[in-house]
């Protein structure tokens, strides 16, 4: 069982995320980065099974800029045996289609049974990823699963929506994403950690996936405009004077919460 995982380079959730005001990109700080937490969760699920089935191998794949080295070696000494790190400036800025073209590539060159995503990222929560991925791929998926079943032929699991709880498989290979309610990722022992340096590391570019690198190959959505968030304000403060009720209920009905 080779199980894929994608792992990406994400701004600190706690941080502070500023946008560049003239290309409508984060800004990247290494030391400010981290691996998404949900991938983290989707580490764990390929790592689990990894842990009472030892011929299965966990491949972590991103694309992300040479300073996610670090972030990408964290999976590596969290347990996955193997990384592979898509780096080509012409994807700088690449959108959620052109992503999953390039992700596609290197997954196909991997070479796989399962590919585990995260649901929704913590910095562009697209959501759709997993899903385009699986179409470039031509294979099933099982998206925003709380909970993972892994068979020898067959991937299952539970889907939570606001109506109902479903349970929905796929015969392998497929794609899956999957939520928080998975658990959280186990943290790299020190042991992990001196392993993760000796682990297969492969850099690829666009051009190693057989891609057009040219810069004529631009993201399908562009940003038009963008400006700097308001600095807050006060809110407004609504002091009980006998008719405290009926000056809520008008404010309410003035700004349309009601």
């Amino acid at each position: 069982m080779k199980i894929v995982v994608l792992v990406k380079d994400v701004p600190d959730t706690w941080g502070e995320r500023t946008l560049d005001l003239e290309t409508g990109l984060a800004r990247r700080d290494a030391s400010d980065h981290v691996v998404d937490e949900i991938n983290e969760r989707a580490l764990e699920v390929a790592l689990a099974y990894a842990d009472t089935h030892p011929d299965a191998e966990v491949v972590a794949v991103t694309m992300a800029p040479e300073a996610a080295t670090a972030t990408v070696r964290k999976a590596l000494a969290m347990g996955a045996h193997a990384a592979v790190h898509i780096v080509d400036d012409a994807l700088r800025g690449a959108d959620l289609s052109l992503t999953a073209e390039v992700l596609a590539a290197a997954v196909t060159r991997v070479g796989f049974d399962l590919v585990i995503g995260g649901n929704l990222s913590t910095d562009g929560s697209g959501g759709v990823l997993p899903a385009m991925l699986a179409e470039h791929l031509r294979v099933p998926h099982a998206t925003s699963l709380s909970t993972v079943e892994l068979g020898d032929a067959e991937v299952s699991g539970t889907r939570v929506t606001e109506a109902v709880t479903a349970r929905v498989s796929a015969p392998l290979p497929a794609v899956i994403s999957v939520t928080e309610a998975l658990p959280d990722g186990r943290f790299p022992t020190f042991k992990g950690i001196l392993a993760a340096k000796k682990k297969p590391y492969e850099t690829l570019t666009l051009a190693d996936l057989g891609l057009d690198a040219d810069p004529a190959r631009a993201p399908w959505s562009i940003m038009t405009a963008i400006s700097p968030r308001p600095a807050r304000t006060a809110g407004t403060v609504i002091v009980d004077e006998g008719d405290a009720g009926e000056r809520l209920a008008a404010f309410l009905l003035e700004n349309r919460l009601a």
